[in-house]
């Protein structure tokens, strides 16, 4: 794509200016007193702009943008957006004070729409600083009277979501800001006012329309339009009863001022009906009586998928990113690729870190649901009284703290996907019950509800522990286990893989030689061979760690020796040097570490040592290990030991 005119100007200024590319915040920032005086000196400019700020936001709440409003210096006078993205501006120092103008920060939207005086959005690497690199930014200048520009109106938000039509929507906002300033009539005010929020209804993705204080419709969106599917001849003057099932009881809430937002609600559409949210504004005249009702709508299951990608509820992992050449590993693989459109439970049972989730997400990107949810729950990290609402959702005033209006839980969220229930060993036996009959009937009831929701939802459990001796010992119940235990899938350890130890070791080494900028590392054959034959408890989960602590430790850029200590709780090597310490003095001082660790008991320190009890005493003997002082060293011990001790 061809570099925009005004992007190649702005670049150059920023060169000429000496902005540095690494820069993180803008180099002048006011706070305290000279921030006041800004602010006080702006005080009209702010006071207009914030209801159309707040508006702005409003129609984009949620969808991870925040809107920004300067001075005619580029000074940010207000931010407004969503709690998350604000942190992550904030990090950047992108606050009340901070000088956006092309001088300080380089290229970026406000500072190129105020130095070429036009409109700008700003994508991306289009932005001088690389920090900046992660937004899209559309910018406009707010003009006075005369046409000289006192301010920027902006909307930035993550740069894979830019679209086009952002610009046309803040542009339209900041003529209105432009008119409010200048207009001295309040009809004038409320003509353009209506102007603009056209303008920015018709930009915003969700269905809007205005039903008439006798209950006909008015006007609509062309979002609705299509929602509804019906055109906007056909829909004008219809009753809105006829569209919004329960439209008295909106209307009602609006007529005696209760607050109406993001309530579910079904709309009937020329094909059946569609499960919405819906928003309810109430338009008043000048004596505050009701002329109307703003109505907006979004379809419950695109929301859904939106939120579900914005974070991160999507599976990412393809059975194409699993390594492994093991012939019953790759079986296995096989049989989730075979069983990965089946309707049916599919339980995967494994040690922590053999990569269930990884299974998990590979066998719904090999079904036919990969383009919807994959939602994840931890069974065994949530508290028990969240785990039934986590679930199942709740309706309002469920329960002290209830979220207004209610909230869907995981089954609602993974309609027409994927949900993995983690650790479902640890799911406590009342809510066992309750899973069972979702799984059986896939319908719900939300905690504090008496409407039936039906989901269509694939089940993956997961589990490191055996599901059918829980049963035996009454942990867990037997139903429920058989109806999990549709589609077995069994994870070997990472011992029983000996043969993908040095693919993985490969792999790991390699990415992480990416993240770390490091070079490469090379392991000589001894080590490798001592890592093949490692017990890896903590399976690949562990090797991962271990591979991560070999690129980062000490300066040598060749690893010559690895001591991996398989009774060390941490899943990590300790690494030295053939100069570090003599090999004699290492054993003796981990020999000593372990024997103290198990308070002097032999047998126990052999076991975890790997070796047998007659090799460690001989070892203690060599390097004169007294265990006497150690709490639990037996007389036993001692005899067996000859009595060198």
């Amino acid at each position: 794509m061809e570099t925009k005119d005004y992007v190649k100007r702005s670049h150059q200024r920023s060169i000429d200016f000496g902005v540095e590319y690494n820069r993180m915040y803008s180099s002048k920032i006011l706070k305290g007193n000279e921030l006041q005086i800004k602010l006080e000196a702006n005080r009209e400019l702010l006071t207009t702009a914030k209801s159309f700020m707040e508006e702005l936001y409003n129609f984009v709440e949620g969808s991870g943008f925040f809107a920004i409003l300067t001075d005619q210096e580029g000074c940010i006078l207000e931010v407004l957006g969503d709690d998350k993205v604000l942190a992550v501006s904030h990090g950047l120092e992108m606050i009340p004070g901070a000088y956006m103008d092309e001088e300080h920060i380089g290229t970026n939207a406000m500072g190129t729409a105020l130095a070429e005086g036009i409109p700008v959005q700003i994508s991306g690497e289009e932005h001088f600083v690389k920090a900046y690199h992660r937004w899209t930014c559309s910018a406009a200048p707010i003009r006075n009277s005369i046409g000289e520009a006192i301010g920027t109106l902006n909307l930035t938000g993550y740069s894979e979501y830019v679209h086009s039509h952002t610009l046309g929507m803040v542009a339209a906002a900041a003529n209105a800001i432009a008119y409010m300033l200048e207009s001295k009539e309040v009809n004038n005010k409320l003509f353009l006012a209506k102007k603009s929020i056209e303008t920015i209804v018709d930009s915003i993705d969700a269905g809007i329309f205005t039903v008439g204080p006798k209950g006909y419709m008015k006007t609509i969106n062309q979002v609705a339009s299509h929602m509804l599917q019906y055109t906007n001849d056909e829909i004008l003057g219809m009753e809105g009863i006829k569209l919004i099932e329960g439209w008295a009881g909106v209307q009602e809430s609006v007529e005696s001022n209760i607050s109406y937002v993001e309530e579910e609600a079904y709309i009937k559409t020329k094909k059946g009906k569609i499960h919405c949210t819906l928003s309810a504004y109430p338009i008043l005249d000048e004596s505050k009586n009701l002329q109307g009702i703003v109505c907006m709508i979004r379809e419950i299951k695109k929301m859904r998928r939106l939120v579900n990608k914005m974070i991160g509820k999507q599976a990412l992992y393809t059975f194409d990113k699993i390594i492994g050449r093991d012939e019953n590993f790759i079986r296995m693989v096989n049989y989730a690729k075979k069983i990965s459109d089946s309707p049916s439970t599919v339980l995967i049972m494994g040690e922590s870190g053999t990569g269930k989730e990884v299974f998990a997400q590979s066998i719904h990107n090999h079904s036919e649901r990969r383009d919807e949810p994959f939602v994840a729950i931890n069974c065994g990290a949530l508290p028990r009284n969240l785990i039934e609402s986590e679930l199942f959702g709740y309706e309002d005033g469920a329960f002290t703290g209830a979220k207004r209006g209610g909230h869907p839980g995981k089954f609602e969220l993974a309609d027409g996907g994927t949900l993995f229930l983690d650790e479902i060993g640890e799911m406590p036996l009342d809510m066992q019950a309750n899973l069972l009959r979702v799984l059986e009937e896939g319908k719900l009831f939300r905690v504090g509800g008496n409407k039936e929701i039906a989901v269509d939802v694939r089940i993956i459990a997961a589990t490191n522990k055996d599901l059918r001796d829980e049963v035996e010992r009454n942990n867990f119940r037997g139903d429920l286990y058989y109806r999990l235990n549709v589609l077995p899938l069994i994870l070997p350890p990472l011992r029983e893989r000996k043969s993908d130890i040095p693919l993985l070791i490969d792999y790991f080494m390699t990415i992480k030689a990416l993240k770390l900028k490091k070079s490469m590392t090379y392991l000589p054959r001894d080590i490798m061979d001592q890592m093949i034959n490692y017990t890896w408890r903590g399976n690949i989960r562990e090797l991962e760690n271990v591979i991560e602590n070999l690129m980062n430790s000490g300066e040598l850029n060749f690893l010559e020796r690895v001591e991996l200590s398989s009774t060390s709780n941490e899943s990590s090597p300790r690494v030295y040097s053939l100069e570090s310490e003599p090999l004699e003095d290492m054993e003796k001082r981990h020999i000593h570490q372990v024997l103290t660790k198990y308070e002097g008991n032999v047998s126990q320190a052999a076991e975890a040592l790997g070796i047998g009890r007659n090799t460690l005493y001989r070892k203690m003997a060599k390097y004169k290990i007294d265990c006497s002082k150690m709490t639990r060293c037996s007389e036993v011990e001692h005899e067996n030991a000859g009595g060198m001790f």
